[in-house]
């Protein structure tokens, strides 16, 4: 995170009892980020490609059931 030692005179100055919410969300979420990234295994990408898999092909389930055939068939005949 940049840190500024001078604040810029057209911004106007934090009063002493004014809480920074933009710090505080920005330290909740790297909390989470840092907790997340400490849960992966190291099947995580494995986990994540068959995901994607898995998605593409519910959503396309008659288009790729006829791919499957048309492989199969080509697969048969050679």
């Amino acid at each position: 995170m940049n840190t500024f030692d001078k604040i810029p005179s057209y911004l106007p100055a934090q009063t002493a009892g004014s809480p920074d919410f933009v710090d505080s969300d920005m330290a909740a979420l790297a909390s989470h980020m840092d907790n997340c990234a400490s849960t992966r295994s190291r099947f995580f990408g494995l986990h994540i490609a068959l995901e994607s898999a898995r998605s593409m092909l519910c959503a396309r389930m008659v288009t790729a059931a006829v791919v499957a055939v048309i492989v199969l068939g080509v697969v048969s005949i050679v």
